[in-house]
C-alpha cells in the first residue's frame, strides 16, 4: 500500500499499471496521475527512461502539463507505483557517510582487537577525514535486476541470515556524462529519487578467501534487494542535495536518521569521479551510501513480517514489507 510524504516541487515522474496492464510513464501532481504516452511534444514516452533521454526539451513540456487542469487524471492509490525508472547501469557507493562507517568498523572489529571502542572510533574517523582530503570516493556497481518497486515485498533469500537496510538518496542520470569535472556534474543529474540498498550483511566479506575483499554480487544483488523511488523529482526542485533528511523506520521505529550532510563524497563529487571510468547514461542510477543506523550497528536484522518505511526529505517515502522465503 502507498505512503504519501511532501514532495519538493510541483510535480514528480513515476511508473505505473493498471492492475496488470502495461507499464506506463505518469506524471504525479496533487495526488493524480497523468499518462504521458503517445505526446508528440514528449516524444512519445513510453517509459520514464525515455523522458531522461530528452530531459533538456521535454521539462519545460512537463510543466505546461503540470500547470493545466485538462486531460484525464487517474488518483494515484488506483493505480500500482512500480519502480520509477529501469537503469542499464547501477553505481552504488560504499563508506560514504562518516558516522555509519565508523560504527560499521568498530562492530567488525575483531574479537582480539586490543583498542578500546573510544580509541577504535578515533582512529577509524581520522581514516575517514583523510579518504575525504584525498579525494577518493568508493564505488561499486550493482546490477538493475535488483530492483524493485518502492511498496513491493522484499524477498529475504532463505540463505541470508543477516539482511540488512540502507537507506540512500539517488541521483538519475539526465544527459550522458563521462570524464566530467565535479563543477560539471550537476548539470547531469535530471532528478533524485529514494533508494533502499539492502546488504546480505554475513556475506560481505570474503572469509574463505580475503585477500580478495568484498564480495558484492552475493551480498547486495538478490531480486529485490533495491526498492527504488516512488518518484523522480527533478533535479531543480531540490534545493540542496546535501540537505536532506534520511529517514528508515522499521515497524515503526526509527533507525535511520541523518542529515546528507555528513557524506564525505557530495553528489557531485560521486557523479564526476564514476564517470572518470564509465560513461554514465540517462536513467542511470547513482547511490550516494547509507548513513548511521543500520542492523549491523542496531545487532538486529530484517526479518519475516518486518515493516519498513524510508523517506527522503521532498522525494516522497517507501514502504516495504518483508517475506522470508522458504528453503
Amino acid at each position: 500500500m502507498a505512503t504519501h510524504a511532501q514532495l519538493s516541487g510541483p510535480f514528480a515522474l513515476g511508473t505505473f499499471a493498471d492492475g496488470d496492464g502495461a507499464p506506463f510513464p505518469g506524471l504525479v501532481a496533487g495526488g493524480s496521475v497523468l499518462d504521458l504516452r503517445g505526446r508528440p511534444a514528449l516524444g512519445s514516452p513510453a517509459t520514464t527512461r525515455d523522458l531522461l533521454e530528452r530531459w533538456d526539451e521535454v521539462l519545460p513540456v512537463l510543466h505546461d502539463l503540470a500547470a493545466r487542469t485538462d486531460g484525464a487524471r487517474r488518483p494515484v492509490a488506483e493505480l500500482r507505483t512500480l519502480a520509477p525508472v529501469e537503469p542499464r547501469q547501477l553505481l552504488q557507493s560504499g563508506a560514504n557517510y562518516r558516522r555509519h562507517v565508523v560504527d560499521l568498523a568498530v562492530a567488525h572489529r575483531p574479537a582480539d582487537d586490543p583498542r578500546t571502542v573510544e580509541q577504535a572510533r578515533a582512529e577509524i574517523g581520522a581514516m575517514m577525514d583523510r579518504r575525504a582530503a584525498e579525494d577518493q570516493p568508493y564505488v561499486f556497481i550493482g546490477l538493475p535486476s535488483s530492483i524493485t518497486g518502492p511498496y513491493d515485498d522484499v524477498v529475504l533469500p532463505h540463505w541470508c541470515t543477516k539482511p540488512d537496510w540502507e537507506l540512500e538518496l539517488a541521483a538519475v542520470i539526465g544527459a550522458p556524462a563521462y570524464r566530467v569535472t565535479p563543477e560539471q556534474a550537476l548539470a547531469h543529474v535530471a532528478a533524485y529519487t529514494i533508494a533502499n540498498d539492502l546488504t546480505a550483511r554475513e556475506l560481505v566479506f570474503r572469509r574463505d578467501m580475503p585477500e580478495i575483499g568484498t564480495d558484492w554480487l552475493r551480498c547486495k544483488n538478490a531480486p529485490g534487494f533495491t526498492p527504488l523511488g516512488p518518484y523522480l523529482v527533478p533535479a531543480a526542485f531540490v534545493a540542496d542535495p546535501a540537505d536532506l533528511r534520511v529517514t528508515l523506520k522499521l515497524n515503526g521505529e526509527t533507525m535511520q536518521d541523518e542529515s546528507t550532510a555528513d557524506m564525505l563524497f557530495g553528489v557531485a563529487r560521486m557523479v564526476s569521479y564514476a564517470s572518470q571510468t564509465t560513461r554514465l547514461l540517462p536513467g542511470d542510477l547513482v547511490l550516494t551510501g547509507s548513513p548511521a543506523g543500520n542492523g549491523m550497528h542496531w545487532g538486529r536484522f530484517l526479518a519475516d513480517g518486518d515493516v519498513m518505511d524510508g523517506t527522503i526529505t521532498g522525494l516522497g517515502a517507501q514502504r516495504t514489507r518483508c517475506v522470508r522465503e522458504s528453503a
